[in-house]
């Protein structure tokens, strides 16, 4: 095998499958999807994470996926993103370093900000104002703690003395960050492994791109393994029209808003017409591709994006 740098982007393509929207009706149909996704290569399983999320709503990422790492023993795990503010940073270190014990080299963990539901923040004691700068905080605690350093902070808003985790995750876990506007590009450059990119054209993901790089140069960051994704629901049925009447309903009821607001970056359709807007993305750097199909079945959604990744990749 040839070296990484000397690949095509779309051999280094790694396609992640999100949970249904709904969920599982029981634990059998959860196993089958699972194990469905793995037999047909893909290379991950994605989940958000939410606490409180509009009227109660949401999945804790990382006790979701050290469920999933028990339904299937080598398929890869994706929080596509974790509200980190929402926790002590100590404490999540220590969640990755258990999951990385009984799962070593399956996660990787996408950290965000938030911000569509804000009074998630203020249950949580957070302010939405200062969301960002409490991540960057985070972030800064919990990378050195994953490294497995005593970290001795005092700031302003944690406090960590003389903390350590052990042991550490061998391999490391690669943490990417989410967000839409530079301030977020530039956190991902700065303190992350790659930007996880979601709502834009590609033109301003191959910005993103730069812009996260160049923040990481300016840090003294040279050595850095780039994962770069872009993360998108897709509506797949044998015409645009049909994949659009089932992406449309599901992308309301989840965000309780016009399906306009996304579909401009919500491609419906066959797998092939998926992949031909994709690709520019791959092109601009895109590692992990993480999608969120809507079909009919949950068979549907496996296959389809299973096919996304063939023709990606072929």
């Amino acid at each position: 095998m040839t070296a990484l740098s000397q690949k095509t982007p779309e051999s280094r393509v790694r396609v992640g499958l999100s949970l249904p929207p709904t969920g599982f009706a029981s634990h059998d149909v959860a196993a089958a999807y699972v194990n469905s996704a793995a037999d047909a290569g893909l290379d991950h399983l994605v989940t958000a994470d939410h606490v409180a999320f509009f009227d109660g709503r949401g999945m804790d990422g990382l006790v979701t996926v050290s469920w999933l790492a028990g339904l299937h023993p080598t398929i890869g795990l994706y929080i596509g993103v974790y509200l980190l503010a929402l926790r002590h940073p100590v404490a999540v270190a220590r969640q990755i370093a258990t999951l990385a014990t009984h799962a070593p080299g399956r996660l990787t963990f996408g950290v965000g900000i938030g911000g569509e539901d804000r009074h998630e923040m203020e249950v949580m004691g957070v302010n939405p104002a200062t969301r960002g700068r409490q991540t960057d905080e985070a972030l800064d605690l919990l990378r050195p703690l994953l490294a497995g350093q005593i970290v001795n902070h005092h700031g302003e808003f944690y406090d960590a003395p003389n903390a350590i985790i052990r042991p550490s995750p061998v391999p490391p876990v690669t943490v990417t960050v989410g967000g839409r506007s530079d301030a977020a590009i530039r956190r991902s450059g700065e303190r992350g492994d790659g930007w996880l990119a979601s709502w834009c054209s590609p033109r301003r993901f191959a910005e993103g791109v730069g812009i996260a790089e160049a923040a990481a140069t300016a840090t003294g960051r040279e050595d850095v393994a780039w994962r770069h994704g872009y993360q998108i629901w897709v509506g797949l049925g044998d015409t645009p029209a049909d994949g659009t009447a089932l992406l449309g309903p599901a992308m309301e009821k989840f965000y309780r808003t016009s399906y306009s607001a996304f579909e401009r970056y919500s491609p419906v359709g066959t797998p092939a017409d998926i992949v031909e807007w994709l690709r520019p993305y791959v092109e601009a750097g895109a590692i992990d591709l993480n999608l969120a199909p809507v079909a009919a079945t949950n068979a549907e959604q496996v296959a389809g994006a299973a096919e996304i990744r063939r023709l990606l990749i072929a």
